[in-house]
């Protein structure tokens, strides 16, 4: 499957999500990508975004 490239609006949006301390999974679902597609995206822009801690049961 094509990757669709990441505009600047994209990438300014996924700053300031991780500004605003949104979790890896809620940024991925408000930008409409992949999990995978943000984390890289976040890791080539330099940002930190938090994944959603997993509850042992």
């Amino acid at each position: 499957m094509a990757r669709k490239p990441w505009s600047f609006k994209e990438d300014r949006r996924l700053m300031e999500l991780a500004k605003s301390s949104v979790t890896l999974e809620e940024a991925a679902k408000q930008l409409g990508r992949s999990h995978d597609a943000v984390k890289r995206m976040a890791l080539r822009l330099g940002l930190s975004l938090k994944s959603k801690a997993v509850k042992k049961s």
